[in-house]
């Protein structure tokens, strides 16, 4: 059971990589309200955050509130916007 979770996991992380969306380590994010920043973004894994599906109920650092985030593709910014989200990172765990 265990082996078929975690092969699903893979599998999920491959596709949205395939898609341009950099899951799997630190990742850009949108909240709702269109703040950018990065955060580490582990496909059924969350610490910090709580998962809804392809989404996930986070704090914004930039806008300073609880809001719903999903990854955006690195392909989708210009490069300020990438600088942006990169200067702006949420907490990091030890």
């Amino acid at each position: 059971m265990l082996a078929v979770v975690v092969a699903a996991l893979v599998v999920s992380t491959l596709v949205a990589r395939r898609r341009g969306y950099s899951v799997g380590g630190e990742t850009v994010v949108r909240c709702r309200q269109g703040h950018l920043f990065s955060t580490i973004w582990v496909p059924g894994v969350s610490v910090k955050a709580l998962r809804l599906g392809w989404y996930r109920v986070q704090y914004c650092p930039v806008g300073a509130h609880w809001a719903l985030v999903q990854p955006v593709r690195d392909a989708d910014l210009d490069e300020e916007e990438l600088r942006t989200a990169r200067a702006h990172r949420d907490v990091r765990l030890p």
